[in-house]
């Protein structure tokens, strides 16, 4: 069964079951384009990489008020753009690992390259909630400003509970997520 569907009406299904663990399947650079190559949509990302500050909810999440590698992704579905997603990468990581400083970062994407380098996330934990689109938000996902989006925000720990990576992303119309709990 795939674990990402893109329904005939556009709707795309998010499967936290298993999104990060398939993330470089069939070489793709991340867990979104793995999803929708399965689904048989058409991936693309516009990537813009900075260094800067964390907002001060990340920053504190991050234990890190100084600069961060700042990744800002407009992710689309063929010309679809369906997905805003900011990552924020504390500095130790971008030094240990250069690599999620660029904008191609190979193959399995971030996750891959901070694990490369003795980093990797073995704890997961997203929240989602409904916000209301910025000005800037609406504009790009074509809604009303103020209109509720699903947002998730990602963090990424390593086992000695580090946090490598924090992610928030803004989903435009037509998505569902899905989980799964394993139930003993």
């Amino acid at each position: 069964m795939p674990t990402n569907t893109i329904a005939t009406d556009g709707t795309i299904i998010r499967d936290a079951r298993s999104r990060y663990r398939l993330r470089a399947e069939g070489g793709a650079h991340g867990a979104f384009e793995a999803e929708t190559k399965r689904a048989g949509g058409t991936p693309r990302s516009d990537v813009e990489v900075t260094r800067g500050t964390a907002p001060a909810d990340l920053a504190a999440l991050l234990d890190d008020s100084g600069e961060v590698v700042i990744r800002q992704r407009r992710m689309y579905d063929g010309e679809r753009l369906v997905q805003l997603a900011d990552t924020f990468i504390p500095a130790f990581v971008a030094e240990a690992a250069p690599a999620v400083a660029q904008l191609d970062t190979g193959e399995g994407g971030i996750i891959s390259r901070m694990a490369d380098a003795g980093l990797a996330q073995t704890e997961v934990v997203e929240d989602v909630a409904q916000a209301p689109a910025t000005a800037d938000q609406a504009e790009a996902l074509g809604v009303q400003e103020g209109a509720p989006l699903l947002t998730i925000t990602h963090v990424g720990r390593t086992e000695d509970g580090r946090v490598v990576e924090i992610t928030r992303h803004v989903l435009g119309e037509g998505w569902k997520l899905r989980y799964g709990v394993p139930l003993n």
